[in-house]
């Protein structure tokens, strides 16, 4: 009975985290050095994901009954799970990035808006700029004719202008 009791509020902890979570990415961390690891901590850290080392089987009770269930299949072996409730794409940027000069950070899967990804998934997830770029990009996009068109008017007007001035003198 003890031993549930002391499992209970990791698998608790695990829970709170995966709840209403946009997007996790699973994991393994085997044979990266410690500098490596506190440098992709780090990376997700300031992009606000949350980043844990769990026994599997405490995350296979957290997942149970969630759209994570489906990752239970690749819970073998030392597991790291990512997770991102503002960012769909941070996760899987960042790890698949960092996988890139880490070649010992495996990545096993994820779930991206409530669907269960494999690793080609996340790696395709990974090529989605974050929101705010694309956020940025639209701005743009419409700023731009807005832009456009103020300029015109102005030509429009500084030619009309010089045509005026001499016909008034």
């Amino acid at each position: 009975m003890a031993k549930v009791e002391l499992k209970q509020p990791i698998v608790q902890e695990i829970s709170e985290k995966i709840d209403g979570a946009q997007s996790l990415v699973l994991v393994d961390h085997r044979g990266l050095t410690v500098q490596q690891d506190t440098e992709l901590r780090k990376q997700l850290r300031e992009a606000g994901v949350f980043y844990k080392v769990y026994k599997n089987t405490m995350m296979n009770f957290a997942f149970k009954g969630t759209p994570f269930e489906g990752l239970s299949d690749l819970l073998n072996g030392p597991s790291a799970i990512a997770v991102s409730k503002d960012d769909a794409t941070a996760p899987a940027r960042i790890i698949v990035e960092f996988a890139k000069t880490a070649k010992n950070l495996e990545v096993k899967g994820g779930v991206v808006e409530n669907r269960v990804i494999d690793v080609k998934g996340v790696e395709e997830v990974a090529q989605i700029p974050s929101r705010e770029i694309l956020l940025g990009r639209l701005l743009g996009s419409m700023q731009s004719p807005v832009a456009n068109f103020a300029r015109v008017i102005k030509q429009i007007a500084e030619k009309d202008g010089e045509g005026a001035a001499p016909q008034e003198a």
